[in-house]
């Protein structure tokens, strides 16, 4: 029974639409209805302004964070679930949220979470490889693949030495789902008309 209640936590923390309530209650936009239509901090960047993008990215991370710590609270020690897992299950439930009509992000910061609140190490690094990438470049697609391709690579360098390999693992199954929810930035990037950000 734990089992699933962790599980449903995580979905239901995951599924919460950050960018969506805040551009609900705060500023009365309904930010699927402007920009890309995305509900993802990029967007609300792009459609409320830096203020709200900010809340949102933090919310979103949060989630991630949250979510992976819940099988570690003592209400839930004999649960049997791998933080990891708790977390990747609150990434599932921020691309398809139940309290937005399964329309969600696109799993970025909310998997950055995750490694937040398991091994906080790598998300520091990654933080640094994505502000740096989009300093140079201006696209938060490329910059938010670009920081899941070097979280491959550090799972896997960390997976050889300390020969733990669900954090490989888990790190592989997130940068499947950020790539794929990014098919179309790719697409955009080919041709030269991903639009670029304006305040960094």
């Amino acid at each position: 029974m734990d089992i699933i209640l962790v599980l449903v936590l995580a979905y239901l923390i995951g599924s919460i639409p950050s960018g969506l309530w805040i551009g609900q209650i705060f500023y009365k936009t309904d930010i699927r209805k402007h920009g890309s239509g995305n509900l993802g901090a990029t967007n609300t960047f792009r459609v409320l302004g830096k203020k709200a993008g900010i809340v949102v990215t933090l919310m979103d991370i949060l989630k991630g964070t949250v979510a992976t710590l819940l099988p570690t609270l003592a209400v839930f020690s004999n649960s049997g679930v791998h933080p990891l897992i708790a977390g990747v299950v609150a990434v599932f439930g921020h691309m398809f949220p139940i309290f937005a009509g399964f329309r969600g992000g696109k799993a970025v910061a909310t998997s950055a979470g995750i490694l937040l609140g398991y091994h906080w190490p790598i998300f520091i690094l990654l933080v640094i490889a994505f502000l740096l990438c989009l300093k140079v470049y201006k696209m938060v697609s490329l910059a938010s693949m670009f920081a899941a391709i070097v979280a491959f690579i550090y799972a896997l360098v960390y997976a050889i030495l300390q020969q733990e390999y669900l954090l490989l693992i888990i790190i592989t199954i997130l940068v499947v789902f950020i790539f794929y929810r990014h098919r179309s930035n790719i697409s955009r990037i080919k041709n030269g008309t991903e639009p670029k950000v304006t305040w960094l």
